[in-house]
């Protein structure tokens, strides 16, 4: 099991926590002093309160809430984040809002999940080849429905 260091800012009150026993990821909270409201396509940078250190090997995954996004169109701009083992910054989450209604997001409200997973750099090795493969260039929808 691997670690993960947490600092909290004067800002933020709560720690991330796995909900239940099987969770894959902990909630991030918005760590905001008064509510941040959305406009339809609207995309706003929402702080943690939070700096957080990786073991190496390790990142951050910052995704979505399934909740929010299916409930309210609310998601990342980048859908899936990634926060490197050598940040040391704050984590802020950059929300989107998607749907076609405000949306407010208040203060301490769940608004995002960070999964710790490994991760491997490739040694790159530059060829003017590549193996063939039944697929080739087929791209997006060429394995079918």
């Amino acid at each position: 099991m691997t670690v993960l260091k947490i600092k909290r800012l004067a800002h933020n009150r709560f720690v991330p926590e796995y909900k239940t026993e099987g969770a894959a990821g902990m909630d991030l909270c918005a760590a905001i002093t008064e509510p941040v409201t959305l406009k339809p396509l609207e995309r706003a940078l929402i702080p943690t309160g939070l700096k957080i250190e990786l073991e190496h090997g390790y990142e951050a995954q910052i995704r979505p809430r399934s909740g929010l996004s299916i409930k309210h169109g609310i998601t990342l701009i980048n859908c899936v984040g990634t926060i490197d083992e050598d940040y040391r910054g704050e984590v802020c989450i950059p929300v989107v809002n998607l749907s076609n209604e405000t949306y407010t997001i208040q203060p301490d409200e769940r608004i995002a999940q960070m999964i710790i997973a490994r991760v491997e750099q490739a040694e790159i090795d530059v060829v003017t080849e590549l193996t063939e493969t039944m697929r080739g260039a087929g791209g997006f929808g060429s394995t079918g429905k």
